[in-house]
């Protein structure tokens, strides 16, 4: 027998509970770990869990990744790393997702399997938190954007400029075809947003849909952050606009577009970052370099991607890029440790 032949066993096994082929009962899976490890597992009624601790524990951490998501730059993927829960997140969002793929599919039977192995109570209370930060903040960016554009837009660019350093680091192996794929995204964002020429002017429902779908994608991965890609495809402002001043519609499609997103995209994502990881996390990054020309500060903040030579202020926004640079290197750092 091949020594390799256990693993590649294990490999094939571990591909088919993830693509959702077995029922795994995560507390039964846990307990075998342990007693391979020599450790009798703690029957759970000799150690009580306070579960509403543990929903608003799940809740606060879900506002901790919100309070992320709703900032270009900083990803609530990296701070639910630094958090301890990406893994299990990712899990259970995997799992909603292909229930909704087989719900989608007409499976009755395989959508009600899935679906019951779902975490709900962790994954509910920290999607309520997430929810909870993005409403309670959104306010405040909106303000921050419309009365200091150039300061925030300054400090938008310090956040991303660092996260383009951080998710480089993401990439295994950099090499000649990596950079390639870096500079052919970064110029063709730089590009296109050149024709773009700022955020999207009162757009349809079909759009909001379609940028629920694409940024939800992006907030699952650590290093890339939701809110960038919408503003990156000009939809950042009218979200935060939306939740801002209560327009049901546009949250509540924006919202489907997410979920169905989820259900359609994260599959097909993970396959590609296990197949393909270096060069879609290379695109990425090329596709935060090419953004960077719609948060240069000057002359009008995020509300163009017009350039020009800094004027007056200058030395706020340039030190809020410095403070966003600190803030996002500290935290992938946090993550790192962990």
């Amino acid at each position: 027998m091949s020594t390799h032949e256990p693993q590649d066993r294990i490999d094939r096994l571990r591909r088919s509970v993830e693509s959702g082929q077995y029922e795994v009962d995560a507390l039964a899976v846990a307990d075998a770990i342990l007693r391979v490890h020599g450790v009798e597992p703690t029957p759970p009624s000799l150690a009580p869990v306070n579960r509403t601790l543990a929903r608003v524990t799940d809740v606060a951490r879900g506002f901790l990744m919100g309070s992320a998501d709703v900032v270009p730059g900083v990803s609530g993927g990296t701070v639910a790393l630094v958090l301890g829960i990406y893994p299990r997140l990712v899990s259970n969002i995997r799992l909603g997702s292909h229930a909704l793929g087989r719900l989608l599919r007409g499976d009755g039977s395989g959508f009600v399997s899935r679906f019951k192995s779902v975490e709900w109570p962790f994954l509910l209370s920290v999607l309520a938190g997430i929810a909870l930060a993005i409403v309670t903040l959104a306010s405040v960016i909106g303000a921050l954007r419309d009365d200091y554009p150039l300061e925030t837009a300054g400090l938008f660019f310090g956040l991303v400029a660092a996260s383009i350093y951080v998710a480089w680091r993401l990439i295994d192996r950099p090499g000649v075809r990596e950079a390639a794929a870096v500079v052919v995204a970064a110029v063709v964002v730089f590009l296109v947003l050149g024709i773009q020429s700022g955020p999207i002017t009162e757009p349809s429902l079909l759009v909001v849909f379609a940028a629920g779908a694409v940024a939800i994608c992006a907030m699952i991965l650590p290093g890339v952050s939701g809110a960038f890609i919408l503003l990156a495809i000009g939809m950042y402002d009218d979200v935060i606009d939306a939740i801002r001043d209560r327009e049901l519609a546009v949250i509540v499609v924006f919202g489907v577009g997410a979920v169905v997103g989820l259900a359609l995209f994260s599959s097909i994502l993970h396959w590609l970052l296990e197949h393909h990881h270096d060069i879609v996390m290379a695109g990425l990054v090329g596709l935060m370099v090419g953004s960077l020309r719609v948060l240069w500060p000057w002359p009008d903040g995020t509300e163009s991607a017009a350039l020009a030579a800094p004027t007056d202020p200058i030395l706020t926004p340039i030190v809020l890029g410095i403070v966003g640079v600190g803030a996002v290197l500290m935290l992938a750092r946090v993550a790192k440790s962990r």
